[in-house]
């Protein structure tokens, strides 16, 4: 054990005195300085907050919420709208392709109608050709030998061909009044009759004729009173082939206003 002189102090005991009382301040007296201090703590700090800053606080919260608000709402009309879209593109594929079903329908009926228009012409031109064909298969004529009067024709020293003059029909134009000719417009088969009177006492005679062939005859020799005789036949004929009549040389004809003596023909079929 260490012993220490009369009239001192441990050191450590002095040291620890001198920190708790600080500066001497006159004799066995210490001033403190400070407060005590605490090592590694520190007294917690107080800001006051003024009224005008929490009405901040919660009006910007009410806008916030405001604001979330609007945007769920603004998400909602997009989706809406969204879907909506969705709904006008779905019905626009299903119009372009009716438009396109529809332009393919028009484009079929418009060759269609091309074609119909196509057949209509040939149509038309073919009724116009058998029109025309027709109206060359439309052929009579029938004719009185004195267009008035009444009076004999011959004797004559040569055979004469008959002028009828008195023209009752002449459908297709093919006789000439003028020369007492039929002339055929068509190929066809045709069928031609004649009559010829006579008066008692004088001898008649005809023949019809196709190109100076004669191809059949009527006669009455000298009869006791008036006489009438009648002939007919079927002709194949080419187009400008002739039919006619004579009067024999040496013989008469009579004819009035009764045409008993007359000359007929009309196509029966072309050929």
């Amino acid at each position: 054990m260490k012993r220490h002189k009369i009239g001192q102090r441990p050191a450590h005991k002095a040291e620890t005195a001198r920190a708790g009382l600080g500066q001497r301040n006159g004799p066995g007296i210490f001033a403190q300085t400070g407060p005590p201090q605490s090592v590694g703590h520190h007294p917690p700090v107080h800001h006051p907050c003024s009224p005008f800053l929490k009405t901040e606080v919660r009006d910007s919260q009410n806008k916030l919420e405001t604001v979330q608000k609007e945007s769920e709402a603004l998400k909602t009309l997009v989706q809406d709208s969204q879907s909506k879209i969705e709904s006008l593109q779905k019905e626009n594929e299903a119009l372009k392709t009716l438009v396109q079903d529809s332009q393919s329908k028009i484009e079929s009926l418009q060759k269609e109608n091309e074609a119909l228009k196509t057949l209509v012409q040939d149509s038309q031109s073919k009724i116009e050709s058998l029109q025309k064909e027709n109206e060359g298969k439309k052929v009579a004529f029938s004719a009185g030998l004195l267009a008035s009067g009444t009076g004999q024709t011959g004797p004559f020293t040569d055979s004469k061909t008959l002028e009828y003059k008195k023209v009752f029909s002449n459908v297709g134009n093919a006789y000439d009044s003028n020369t007492g000719i039929f002339t055929a417009p068509v190929r066809g088969v045709y069928y031609f009759r004649f009559y010829g009177h006579c008066h008692g006492g004088t001898t008649m005679a005809i023949s019809l004729l196709k190109n100076s062939q004669t191809q059949c005859s009527l006669h009455d020799w000298k009869p006791f009173s008036n006489g009438n005789a009648s002939n007919g036949v079927v002709l194949t004929l080419e187009i400008g082939d002739q039919i006619y009549t004579h009067l024999w040389k040496d013989t008469w004809v009579y004819d009035d206003p009764a045409s008993y003596t007359s000359f007929s023909g009309f196509l029966i079929f072309p050929l």
